[in-house]
């Protein structure tokens, strides 16, 4: 099993937790990596998510060697045939452990802020990681954890090695990993995308999840994979329909990107988990993509988006919105615009219901522009600065709805703390307001 993010990880975890969101459970998330996928598992079971601050207590000769952890509180986990084995002064240990509560309290300061620690007496915890490799600090997660007053303790990993599974099933009460591949090396082996997480992101989904959830929030809908044809062309796709949909958004990815973008999934996740289905298909074929030429020729590709519309329409009878990064922006606006030119004689449904453009390039619809109907949302980073200027002078020649969100700090690909959520929030709100009836 291979991960494409983080994000997608807690996704795939999440369902595999469902079972527990009666018994209302705390998620907690280990820093830095954990807290990503934590937070969609909180989000998708709808409990309230914190961070487990654990340092771990090494023997000061051998620090591999930990004679116990210490986690908030002044909980202390101490193997004592650890200390009496490894003969070290007691003085010498008492100084370990000053280093590490000076180091804890700085960590969960820094995570949370002022904000209290969530109670854990008498809950069931999911304690959360990216990854196991040796084990270590997820044991010593758990024996804090319980020290703390949790009544169950529940370990839940995307990926660890077989043996360190088997271990961990001693010191939580279960143990939930979706995979435990033998030939395990690293927990980055199993992601396409293991980019270290900063502490300014942890910090942000802390925040966020803190603020309570959106508007018809949900678990997000698992994608099932289905072949788009596209006037005879077949096009690999993803299409994920949540329980009582009331519309569908197809994404159009820009240059050099595919249905595999991670952040067209993550704002896609954040749709489904509003209520809104989702399709992310290729609009090139792999040979196509080698020529980058193809992804500016923005006619075919609308007209390719169109027809994956059709195919859409056929078996989803549904509201259709457009969400164009890039240059798919521009045709999902150039397919807007030849939508509303065909529902003049076949009627409005026929129609595009709501584009949104993710740093997108509206500039290369060109004369299309003035005929788009759709509601349409320009989302624009503040430090993207060339192609805030191609949007302001794109967002003068529309004569539909529209508006110009700028987010602020942000760079075209949004890779700031806070940045995507913030996209995949404003395109939420567009298209709830505009697509669902």
């Amino acid at each position: 099993m291979l991960f494409i993010h983080r994000t997608d990880a807690g996704e795939r975890l999440a369902e595999a937790l469902l079972h527990l969101q009666g018994e209302d459970p705390v998620v907690l998330g280990l820093p830095r990596g954990g807290v990503p996928v934590a937070f969609q598992v909180a989000r998708a079971l709808g409990a309230p998510l914190d961070v487990i601050v654990v340092r771990k207590l090494g023997v000061p000769y051998h620090r591999e060697l930990g004679f116990g952890a210490i986690g908030e509180g002044g909980v202390r986990v101490i193997s004592e045939d650890i200390v009496r084995s490894s003969r070290v002064r007691q003085q010498d240990l008492a100084a370990v452990e000053h280093a590490e509560e000076a180091e804890l309290a700085r960590q969960a300061r820094r995570f949370r802020g002022d904000r209290p620690r969530v109670a854990l007496a008498g809950r069931t915890v999911i304690v959360v990681d990216d990854g196991i490799a040796t084990g270590a600090t997820a044991a010593a997660a758990c024996e804090v954890v319980r020290a703390q007053g949790a009544a169950r303790v529940v370990l839940a990993v995307p990926v660890a090695p077989p043996d360190a599974v088997a271990r961990l099933r001693t010191e939580a009460d279960e143990v939930v990993c979706l995979s435990a591949p033998p030939a395990f090396r690293a927990v980055g082996e199993w992601y396409e995308d293991f980019s270290q997480t900063p502490d300014e992101e942890v910090v942000a989904l802390l925040t966020r999840a803190a603020a309570g959830p959106g508007p018809a929030s949900g678990p997000a809908a698992r994608a099932a994979a289905v072949e788009v044809d596209a006037d005879g062309l077949i096009l690999a796709g993803d299409l994920a329909l949540p329980e009582g949909a009331g519309a569908v958004v197809v994404f159009a990815h820009g240059s050099g990107s595919s249905r595999r973008s991670p952040r067209n999934r993550a704002v896609a996740a954040e749709l489904n988990r509003a209520r809104l289905g989702t399709l992310l298909f290729d609009l090139l074929t792999p040979a196509e993509e080698a020529d980058r030429a193809n992804v500016f020729d923005i006619e075919p590709l609308a007209g390719r988006l169109a027809e994956a519309t059709r195919w859409l329409r056929r078996r989803v009878p549904l509201p259709v919105g457009y969400f164009g990064a890039s240059t798919g922006a521009a045709a999902a606006l150039w397919a807007a615009a030849g939508a509303a030119n065909a529902g003049a004689d076949a009627g409005a449904d026929s129609g595009i219901g709501a584009v949104v453009s993710r740093g997108g390039r509206p500039d290369l619809a060109g004369p299309r522009l003035a005929a788009v109907r759709a509601p349409t949302l320009l989302v624009v980073g503040g430090r993207d600065t060339t192609v805030l200027d191609l949007n302001r002078g794109a967002q003068r020649e529309l004569r539909c709805e529209n508006r110009l969100e700028i987010v602020p700090g942000a760079t075209h690909l949004f890779e700031e703390p806070g940045a995507l959520d913030e996209v995949a929030a404003l395109a939420r709100d567009w298209f709830a307001r505009h697509l669902v009836r």
